[in-house]
């Protein structure tokens, strides 16, 4: 007879989480707020992908910004200059969000008149892709210096989202870099994903990132309750 019992618990512990995501997205439905979570290695350029976000959009849409990181509040000063509501969380040594922190994040910044939430998770390809936050996308950011295998080692990460940037374009002739190849790399896993090829620098490919993040803000807007959380 075993002197120990062993439980499985990671199933349980995604599933509870995932109960909690649904509830949570379909409360933002109600508040007619659309979350979009935002993942990618430490060093992508997120923060400045989300500066120029804000810049193209916040004439049209009230924007609030979560800011997650293990330690530190850099990104969130930097964010409030732009006189953008933002909210920094801390995730005690935590290496992801979850939907219960991203709940609590959502309360602190006030949902009430906030159209577009964009959830700039902790930086890295692997625990953040584990666990949903009750987004209503999900998008990621690749850059070119960090290389056009990351399909390969990262499958997840890719295949749970929505959108892909592939950002730093404007370095693209230092590196050896084949956008072709990620491209088809990627739609191998995940046939839906679309790839936009930005940067956050010079602003190549903003458009077309911030026309993506219309239209799916105006579809969130017309779905049913029923609709999201089905």
């Amino acid at each position: 007879m075993k002197a120990f019992k062993v439980m499985e618990i990671k199933e349980s512990v995604f599933k509870n989480n995932d109960h909690q995501a649904d509830l949570l997205r379909e409360q933002l439905k109600k508040d007619k707020t659309f979350l979009l979570n935002l993942m990618s290695s430490p060093g992508s350029g997120k923060t400045t992908t989300v500066l120029r976000t804000i810049e193209a959009l916040k004439k049209e849409m009230n924007i609030g910004i979560l800011e997650a990181d293990i330690d530190s509040d850099v990104d969130a000063k930097t964010v409030s200059e732009t006189g953008t509501k933002v909210i920094q969380l801390h995730t005690g040594g935590m290496c992801h969000l979850d939907a219960d922190m991203t709940k609590q994040g959502l309360e602190g910044l006030g949902t009430e008149e906030i159209d577009f939430v964009i959830l700039e998770n902790v930086g890295n390809l692997v625990c953040p892709a584990e666990f949903d936050t009750g987004a209503s996308k999900n998008a990621m950011i690749l850059s070119v210096p960090e290389g056009d295998d990351k399909p390969l080692k990262y499958p997840l990460m890719f295949t749970i989202v929505d959108i892909l940037l592939v950002n730093k374009m404007d370095a693209i002739g230092i590196f050896d870099f084949d956008l072709q190849a990620l491209e088809e790399r990627v739609k191998k896993i995940n046939p839906n994903i679309k790839v936009i090829p930005i940067s956050a620098k010079t602003g190549e490919g903003i458009d077309e990132w911030v026309e993506w993040i219309r239209e799916e803000v105006k579809n969130w807007m017309n779905l049913s309750v029923e609709e999201v959380v089905q």
